[in-house]
């Protein structure tokens, strides 16, 4: 449910060597890399890591491009090199640089949902002059309240992107959702919480059956399988079941996409020789279903 009222979407094209008929509501979906964390051990990965585990998976970062019906919409924002330089990650390229490479220009994207407000999903949000955001009630309320006068809850914050966020509110340019809402035809959001108060996944209609963007629901695909949380969690509760939820909305275990795996980059086909892109609406190498 939408909690503001927005203006008709913008229908518009783009003109794009990665861009192909789209049937009915099936979209494309892009997974592009602009960052990475290593080395990591596994009591970074896991909230109760097994004791035999010596080594741990790097953490890689992406943006979402969903792709359909002559509309281009962004899952997340990423982070800069200001934010890559504090953090003491590796930034490869600025999301919306990686972007601009894929053929798809910061001003002409006009829907972004944003699945939480942690610093390396809503960074750059002042480089989309055109684009409603799209965020959960709850998300905004939490960035905003009692609980980041705790510094273990603040820390995956930003106050520049939670302000920033807030000076869009002001600007009539957020569109705010209690649970679960509809972006398009064949794209909705189904809030789980659990990581962050108000994080939400994304239920995306591809020609292989609906796909999820678990977001950080699952850092890795070990998180949701093996039922172990990722370390920086709000409720492990509300995380548990959101697990169930994005298996549900899935449909099958092929057809959820983690959050930071890198597995995702090795069982995906590559899109684009001129930025780190896999195409996730095809099907992937190695199958999970058992």
């Amino acid at each position: 449910m939408a909690w503001c009222t927005r203006a008709s979407p913008t229908v518009h094209s783009q003109k794009s060597k990665t861009k192909s008929k789209i049937m009915g509501n099936a979209y494309e979906i892009y997974a592009l890399r602009y960052a990475t964390m290593s080395p990591r051990t596994p009591h970074m990965n896991f909230l109760a890591p097994d004791p035999h585990d010596s080594a741990a998976q790097d953490l890689d970062y992406f943006v979402w491009l969903i792709r359909g019906g002559g509309r281009d919409i962004l899952v997340d924002t990423g982070f800069n090199a200001e934010e890559a330089s504090a953090r003491a990650r590796k930034l490869t390229l600025n999301p919306v640089d990686a972007l601009e490479r894929f053929g798809v220009a910061a001003s002409s994207i006009r829907d972004i949902v944003v699945t939480h407000l942690h610093y390396d999903h809503a960074g750059n949000l002042d480089r989309f002059p055109n684009a409603r955001f799209h965020l959960q009630e709850r998300e905004m309320a939490y960035a905003t309240g009692r609980c980041m006068c705790n510094g273990l809850l603040r820390h995956p914050f930003s106050v520049e992107h939670v302000t920033q966020m807030v000076r869009h509110v002001y600007g009539e340019r957020v569109t705010f959702y209690s649970g679960d809402g509809e972006i398009a035809s064949g794209v909705t959001v189904h809030r789980v919480g659990g990581h962050s108060d108000g994080l939400q996944v994304v239920k995306v209609e591809t020609a292989r059956g609906p796909v999820v963007l678990a977001s950080d629901a699952a850092h890795y695909y070990a998180n949701l399988q093996r039922r172990s949380p990722f370390p920086i969690v709000y409720n492990v509760g509300d995380m548990a079941v959101g697990w169930e939820t994005i298996e549900r909305l899935a449909g099958h275990p092929d057809r959820f996409i983690p959050g930071h795996d890198p597995i995702v980059t090795e069982i995906y086909p590559r899109a684009s020789d001129k930025v780190d892109a896999w195409a996730l609406h095809l099907p992937p190498s190695k199958s999970f279903a058992k």
